[in-house]
């Protein structure tokens, strides 16, 4: 049997919602479709120092379909051993990740040297993934691309950007390769989102790589200040601090702008709001550059700078710890899974007079996740500390399309691919969304597992 010349393999993104990357070969030609991070679990983070599959240097090209983590966060390591094609990506993204990336890199660095002075580690001696010099050797590579531009990416390989809501510059993929299409979704974003415009309906491919974060569930219908409001007004009004881990791109401007009016309306008392990220800042900045992604009017971006304060210097974040309530704190990372937030939960976890509002999804194995559970004992900088304060987990804020809005929009496509592979899931989100693509829809579908590799010109 001869060697098979057009594959697709799954490197991450399968049975999680991490590490998302997808190996195409054609004809000699290696294409890495997104290049995340695995998080949450340690065996998952484990993967992050395993060697890479194939030697990054044989790779072409990266595809990057948007700048979060778990999309975009592993492009420096695959720098680092050795990759130097272009990373192609939109406008948006290729700016997101140009404040996301150095701050990954920052938070690698920090980590590794708190892990060493504590001597927490159990390696000797801690080393980041990465470093802030591969950050910018890896932006160095990037290259944009206009929304529905066709990219001859090698011969017989095109590609496409086509819009996917989520966060600004997100992009499902369209691929032409060797006379087979496949459609990447990337991260879906919702129908009626109310800050982001909503995704391109699905115009039809033979093989589908679908995301499926919300595969098992239905988001309810509640207008986000409508949860908002109740959740935070009686901690406020009691004094308390609200911590609210939030994801710096996308999150933090959406609850900005839902405080914000949840205030002006004097549904919730004015008290002051610190913005601890200085990523979120930036991201912030980008928003309200590119006006055409999103539905946010000038006047209210405005308006939300006038009552957020932007937290810059590790001074100014030690000092929010000093400080008493009422007031909100939104600070990255979003899972907690390192960043100023850890900090905040340190300084205001044990009082049951605050609150952590947990505002978006938690990966398995994230401080998030165990939270959300039930958990109150969290680990942070090597030691065990309760956690005391009320535990809120908003259901109406996610950035990502539910069950029913996957269904839907791929409902929509002329004809049925020939495959369809279920990815970026945890294992009960896939299953039950392959589930009901395969009895509502009727189309040939299943999870792919990591590291398997199929034929594009025959997948099954």
């Amino acid at each position: 049997m001869g060697k098979i010349e057009h594959t697709l393999k799954f490197l991450g993104g399968t049975e999680t919602v991490t590490g998302s990357k997808y190996l195409i070969e054609s004809a000699g030609t290696r294409i890495l479709v997104d290049c995340g991070l695995f998080q949450g679990y340690k065996s998952l983070r484990e993967r992050n120092r395993e060697p890479f599959p194939v030697p990054p240097d044989t790779i072409d090209v990266v595809l990057l379909t948007h700048a979060h983590l778990d999309h975009s966060g592993y492009i420096p390591a695959l720098v680092r051993d050795g990759f130097r094609g272009q990373i192609i990506s939109t406008t948006g993204t290729a700016e997101l990740c140009s404040i996301l990336l150095p701050d990954s890199a920052h938070l690698l660095e920090e980590e590794a040297h708190h892990a060493a002075r504590k001597g927490y580690s159990k390696h000797t001696p801690p080393t980041p993934l990465y470093t802030i010099q591969d950050v910018e050797q890896a932006l160095s590579q990037f290259r944009t691309a206009r929304f529905d531009e066709v990219l001859d990416i090698a011969p017989g390989v095109t590609a496409t950007f086509l819009p996917a809501g989520h966060i600004l510059g997100a992009s499902q993929l369209h691929l032409e390769v060797a006379g087979t299409s496949l459609h990447f979704t990337g991260d879906m974003g919702r129908q009626h989102d109310p800050l982001m415009k909503p995704p391109r309906p699905f115009e039809g491919s033979k093989i589908l790589i679908a995301e499926s974060t919300y595969g098992n569930r239905s988001h309810p219908n509640i207008d986000p200040e409508k949860e908002l409001g109740p959740a935070l007004k009686p901690v406020l009004e009691r004094g308390g601090v609200v911590v609210i881990p939030a994801f710096a791109v996308g999150r933090t401007q959406g609850l900005m702008l839902h405080i914000w009016r949840l205030m002006d309306q004097g549904l919730i008392p004015r008290v002051p709001i610190y913005v601890n990220s200085p990523m979120a800042a930036s991201a912030t900045r980008m928003y309200h550059k590119h006006q055409e992604e999103h539905t946010i009017p000038v006047e209210e971006f405005e308006a939300v700078y006038d009552v957020a304060h932007m937290v810059g210097t590790v001074e100014e974040s030690k000092a929010l710890n000093e400080r008493h309530g009422p007031m909100i704190i939104i600070a990255a990372s979003g899972m907690m899974t390192g960043g100023r937030v850890l900090h905040h939960l340190v300084a205001f976890g044990e009082d049951p007079n605050n609150a952590i509002v947990l505002s978006g999804y938690q990966a398995g194995g994230t401080r998030g996740a165990y939270l959300a559970a039930g958990d109150r004992t969290l680990r942070i900088f090597g030691r065990d500390v309760p956690i005391r304060a009320e535990v809120i987990q908003l259901q109406s804020m996610s950035g990502h399309a539910d069950a029913d809005e996957m269904v839907a929009w791929m409902k929509a496509a002329p004809q049925a691919p020939t495959m369809t592979y279920i990815t970026h899931g945890e294992m009960d989100a896939s299953d039950r969304m392959r589930w009901r693509v395969a009895t509502e829809l009727k189309w040939n579908v299943r999870a792919p597992h990591h590291g398997e590799e199929i034929d594009l010109t025959h997948p099954r």
